[in-house]
């Protein structure tokens, strides 16, 4: 069994486990600190707040067609401007719309580009059983296993997450509009939910290279109309990434015949291709997560390990919200990685239950995780929550009083330990 807080015990690498030898080589990052000039702040949420009860029935009651599009948006409204002076009031300058206009918090992209159709009831055997959620979705048949299908060529022929993105920025001062935070879906998301095998038709793409190709050209074309809107914080939320330091994904993909060092790397290629235009003064962050279902449910465990020297060095990010509130997320060696560069947001305090944390043990678990990243002065480090409130539209098992709780207590840790919430 792995060591809950250390690298010791059981390797739970891709092919091996690179981290030590990446310490004791002159690859690890020794330059002086130097951070993007748009850092992260040192309170943090990851994207999705929880949704009140009139806004999840107005949705679903727009889905049966009982609602006109035009009455849940004016829902949507009301609540985002209560959401966003929430977040105000608690000292967040990274506000988002809560993802109230979702869903999923992956919605947004695939569902709005052509060539992506939407397939309802889909046949279980497209979805491939190693990846660690496609297993629960088939138990708890989500949205009655719908999915997205590559059939034609991919284009961008509207904006995907621009209106979002405008309308968030009327809810606050012209001088805030900068600080708003959009989160983004992971380009890789079907692709490893269906493997390059249903991914897409092989009458459009002949490769995965081709199809990615046309993924990263329309994610810079959004990242250009968002930047020409005012956008300058992204945020990819990447959950997959994280199901690379699960033992039982890695043997399910060799046992399909996949080499997961080779999939993790065309992954991170795709990635720093979809965000290779993007301005100097936009800042980018990834967020990685073990799943975050219908009542807080996640799907793997495994410990950074694996994966930390790929993720830290190779991916062209300024900052990583990674997620540290249980055992399951492994210890904080693999923060020795992180180039000096480079931020993290610590993800302390769960989003999944009620049980607020207490704050002296938070403070010193954020000290522990600092000496492991030789940050004594703790220039390079943030707190969150661990994941977002409702990545999915039920949301976790929390009350919005619970959540504000929640997002009281970062915003109070921040000020007590950096001296503000913002950098």
């Amino acid at each position: 069994m792995r060591d809950e807080r250390g690298v010791h015990g059981t390797s739970s690498s891709l092919s091996r486990c690179p981290l030590r030898e990446f310490l004791h080589s002159d690859r690890r990052c020794a330059e002086p600190i130097y951070l993007h000039p748009r850092s992260p702040f040192r309170a943090e949420h990851i994207g999705s707040l929880k949704r009140p009860l009139h806004l999840i029935a107005a949705r679903n009651a727009c889905d049966r067609g009982e609602l006109p599009a035009s009455a849940l948006a004016a829902v949507e409204d009301a609540e985002i401007e209560r959401i966003v002076a929430l977040q105000r009031r608690l000292g967040f300058r990274a506000i988002t719309d809560g993802e109230f206009r979702r869903y999923g918090f992956y919605d947004g992209f695939f569902d709005r580009l052509e060539g992506m159709v939407n397939v309802q009831n889909a046949d279980p055997e497209i979805f491939m059983d190693y990846v660690p959620d496609v297993k629960a979705f088939k138990v708890k048949d989500f949205k009655g296993g719908q999915t997205y299908i590559c059939t034609g060529k991919i284009r961008r022929t509207q904006p995907l997450y621009v209106p979002s993105f405008e309308a968030l920025a009327k809810t606050v001062p012209p001088e805030e509009v900068k600080n708003l935070k959009i989160t983004t879906a992971a380009p890789e998301w079907y692709h490893l939910r269906h493997s390059s095998k249903y991914a897409y038709s092989k009458d459009v793409y002949q490769s995965d290279a081709e199809y990615f190709a046309d993924i990263a050209k329309v994610y810079q074309e959004e990242i250009e109309a968002l930047y020409a809107a005012g956008c300058r914080n992204m945020q990819i939320d990447d959950p997959l990434l994280a199901f690379f330091c699960s033992e039982s994904m890695l043997h399910g993909l060799r046992e399909a015949g996949t080499d997961p060092d080779e999939l993790f790397n065309s992954y991170i290629k795709l990635i720093n291709d979809c965000v290779a235009k993007r301005k100097p003064d936009m800042a980018l962050g990834i967020h990685l997560c073990r799943g975050n279902f219908r009542g807080g449910m996640h799907f793997s465990e495994g410990g950074y390990d694996a994966i930390a020297v790929k993720l830290f060095n190779d991916l062209n990010v300024d900052f990583y919200y990674l997620e540290f509130d249980t055992p399951r997320a492994g210890g904080f060696e693999p923060l020795r990685a992180l180039p000096k560069n480079k931020q993290v947001i610590l993800g302390f305090v769960s989003s999944k239950v009620p049980t607020l944390e207490d704050k002296q043990t938070v403070i010193a678990r954020i000290h522990e995780a600092a000496t492991h990243m030789d940050d004594p002065k703790l220039e390079r480090i943030a707190i969150s929550p661990q994941c977002g409130f409702a990545s999915h539209i039920d949301g976790n098992a929390v009350t919005e009083e619970d959540m504000e709780n929640k997002l009281k207590l970062v915003s109070e840790i921040a000020t007590e330990v950096f001296g503000t919430t913002v950098w």
